[in-house]
């Protein structure tokens, strides 16, 4: 499964910050350990999405029409997805398509001896797709918003204390059609003693830049929902709210409701959708821009900093006061110590300012983002300078470990031992 961002461990300070805190309380092992949370996002790489297809199949056993149903998926999803990006339907060999489905998503389905009913989702390769039906594959995105999901029900207000049906509408959600590049924590490890109800009421602009920071985001959204029971089992009322920023700005607010409690997977799905809508509104209108009191403060440049020119200089000591630009860097993942050790290795060079998996494959290709500080073409050359191998210009590098050749014309040892 790909995750939708892992992050940089937490420096001393936070951590001693966060003990001193709830040693008063007697109650850090408690929270960070009990308790039934943590909800792993969904893959968030992009990838064009078709919803609700249905097929319904006879075969001679239940595999073969469970088989057949998902090609004729296919088929129909390919059809739907180029009538809405250019307007007119196509058609491709099954062949063809298996190439381009990169996933399924079966979201009702009645198996049968042989007959099989479904409704399902296909997604397709952007890139893939893209290129086949004609269509740019570039889309508006924000700045990372790091996403704390605050869900009051019966008076209560959570975040991550515990897993809370809101938590987990977000966490399914695809957001890699969203024009919103969001941030979605999990709810393990420090997450419930860090982004909660109370740091939600916080104004500070320094202890939210320290969290945000943390997350590699650069400003914060708080989508709440507010659920009332109308009785046990009966029906269940959500008004929802898409807010941004440390000050808790309102930016909309809608009322939804279902019959039974059974329908509040579906409420809340909605809601993630209609909240996810108001934010990519808020962003082209321009309203939703990151606090520039969450940006760090510059640091001073000395008066007397004189420029040798030689390239060591330049690369070991770069301007701390250039413009930060994030850089997709794509890396092999085969295993998880390979994650921590690129991102420790990308993080050692000088004008990181941070280096997050943005979306994770083990055994296969990861994508990497980072902030730096300066000229990408710098960041390519430091990274070159220790013996990696980079592909690609601009913010979108590609990088290998150098291979170990070698010499040509090194001569076989054929001497024994003994």
């Amino acid at each position: 499964m790909t995750l939708s961002r892992l992050r940089p461990p937490f420096p001393a300070r936070l951590y001693a910050a966060v003990a001193l805190a709830a040693l008063a309380t007697g109650v850090v092992v408690a929270q960070i350990e009990g308790g039934d949370r943590g909800v792993a996002p969904v893959d968030s790489a992009g990838a064009y999405e078709v919803d609700g297809v249905a097929v319904d199949v006879s075969a001679s056993t239940a595999d073969a029409a469970r088989y057949a149903g998902w090609r004729i998926a296919q088929r129909k999803a390919w059809t739907q997805l180029a009538q809405r990006l250019t307007g007119s339907g196509s058609t491709l060999a099954d062949g063809a398509l298996d190439g381009l489905v990169s996933g399924i998503v079966v979201q009702d389905e009645q198996i049968g001896p042989t007959r099989y009913i479904a409704k399902l989702g296909v997604l397709f390769d952007r890139a893939r797709a893209g290129s086949i039906l004609g269509v740019t594959t570039y889309s508006l995105r924000s700045p990372p918003m790091l996403v704390v999901p605050v869900q009051w029900s019966g008076g209560v207000g959570q975040v991550f204390e515990q897993r809370t049906a809101w938590q987990q509408a977000w966490a399914r959600y695809r957001t890699g059609n969203s024009a919103i590049d969001y941030i979605r924590p999990s709810g393990t490890g420090p997450d419930s003693l860090l982004l909660t109800v109370g740091q939600v009421g916080r104004r500070g602009r320094a202890w939210w830049r320290t969290l945000i920071n943390q997350y590699g985001a650069s400003d914060v959204l708080i989508p709440t929902v507010r659920l009332y029971r109308q009785w046990p089992g009966g029906p269940v009322i959500g008004v929802f709210e898409a807010r941004h920023g440390p000050d808790n700005d309102l930016l909309t607010s809608f009322t939804l409701r279902v019959g039974n409690a059974d329908g509040l997977p579906q409420l809340l799905d909605t809601g993630v959708k209609r909240i996810d809508d108001a934010y990519q509104d808020a962003l082209r209108s321009g309203l939703l821009h990151p606090d520039m009191a969450l940006s760090p403060p510059p640091s001073a440049t000395p008066d007397n900093a004189t420029d040798d020119g030689g390239l060591d200089n330049l690369m070991d000591a770069p301007d701390e006061t250039a413009a930060v630009t994030q850089v997709g860097i794509q890396y092999d993942t085969p295993t998880p110590g390979a994650v921590s050790a690129t991102e420790a290795l990308v993080r050692s060079i000088t004008g990181v300012r941070s280096a997050v998996t943005a979306s994770l494959a083990l055994g296969g290709t990861s994508v990497m983002r980072v902030a730096f500080a300066g000229d990408p073409d710098l960041l390519k050359a430091q990274l070159e300078a220790r013996g990696l191998q980079v592909f690609g210009s601009g913010t979108t590098l590609r990088i290998r470990r150098a291979p170990q050749l070698l010499p040509p014309d090194l001569s076989p040892d054929n001497s024994t031992v003994g």
